[in-house]
């Protein structure tokens, strides 16, 4: 049974990339297969992928989510809003110097007025006066992860967002998919290898460290994600046809195995708090494309389930020896479920 020491490592600083390479499919590729490690570019997706293999990319949009303001006191406020509840309210964080009381009206972006509302665990509804996209888009500001040490610029706002995210929700990009530029993803297309959607809106949540030694007191954060009748049919005639489900980021991966917990995908919307460590059995997924994550972290957990802890563990000592660079702007991986040995 793994603790949560187990998913520590030592990262120099330095390899924490703090901004994107001038091309998103100039990155590197670690290929984890079976027992070896082969250090690749990411074009070179094209030669590890064959037709009639699907790939899954998560087309959530990620908002200009964070807002800095003041109270009507004067002190001042910073709110990131985690989830959209409909078109005029929100689930936010708020960070003041004291927690601000329903009823409180707080000024954003030297722009509008929102109310407080009630809270709701670590988080506070927050009643906007019209349009909230409208509202995040027009004056809100990216919300880039808290390991990038600059505020989000213009080329954040680009390069930040898949080329293909559509549903806006998310406060956090599905980093894995940052890779694929438009180029990348016609030659995919015209070699045979399919493309199905899933949305997840992932949530500042996947930034938090696991404090619980115990895994199972962890309580993990929730997500919604929606998958559609045709990405199932997909998965399913890819998987009849003995071909590979290649889920684009642990945020696709999620998704497709929350909505596979009777054994078998199906359509439909839903909050997960699925927590996959070692020892979940796959239902979906046959190979993943992935960053490097956080130690300590859900994510570092799943992609141990997926490929196998010391297949990890490996691996990240070689990408820290070869100085691959980490986290969102970094590198990616292709892992082989541990399934196959």
């Amino acid at each position: 049974m793994y603790s949560l020491s187990d998913f520590d490592f030592t990262l120099p600083p330095e390899l924490i990339a703090q901004t994107p390479l001038p091309t998103r499919s100039s990155s590197r590729l670690l290929q984890v297969s079976q027992s070896t490690l082969l250090d690749r570019h990411f074009i070179d997706i094209l030669a590890l992928l064959k037709a009639g293999d699907l790939l899954v990319f998560n087309d959530t949009r990620v908002l200009k989510a964070r807002f800095f303001g003041v109270k009507e006191t004067g002190g001042k406020i910073e709110a990131l809003v985690e989830r959209v509840l409909d078109n005029r309210t929100v689930l936010a964080q708020l960070r003041a110097s004291k927690s601000p009381l329903p009823g409180t009206v707080i000024r954003l972006a030297e722009a509008f007025d929102a109310t407080v509302g009630e809270r709701a665990g670590e988080f506070y509804i927050l009643t906007f006066p019209g349009d909230v996209i409208e509202h995040i888009e027009a004056y809100g500001k990216l919300p880039l992860p808290p390991y990038i040490d600059h505020a989000a610029d213009e080329h954040d706002d680009e390069r930040y967002q898949t080329v293909y995210a559509r549903e806006p929700g998310a406060v956090a990009a599905p980093t894995a998919g940052l890779h694929f530029d438009q180029h990348l993803l016609d030659q995919l297309q015209a070699m045979g290898v399919q493309f199905a959607y899933v949305t997840l809106h992932v949530g500042a949540g996947t930034f938090q460290p696991v404090r619980a030694e115990n895994l199972a007191d962890h309580a993990m954060h929730s997500e919604w994600y929606t998958i559609s009748q045709q990405t199932v049919d997909m998965v399913q005639a890819t998987r009849a046809a003995g071909h590979d489900v290649i889920a684009v980021g642990t945020t696709s991966l999620r998704a497709l195995e929350s909505a596979s917990q009777s054994g078998t995908l199906v359509a439909g919307s839903a909050d997960t708090k699925l927590f996959i460590t070692p020892g979940y059995v796959f239902k979906t997924v046959t190979r993943l494309i992935t960053n490097f994550h956080l130690p300590k972290s859900t994510l570092l957990m799943l992609v141990s389930a997926f490929a196998g802890y010391e297949r990890i563990r490996s691996a990240y000592a070689h990408a820290i020896h070869a100085r691959y660079r980490f986290f969102s702007y970094g590198d990616a991986m292709l892992l082989d479920t541990e399934l196959k040995k």
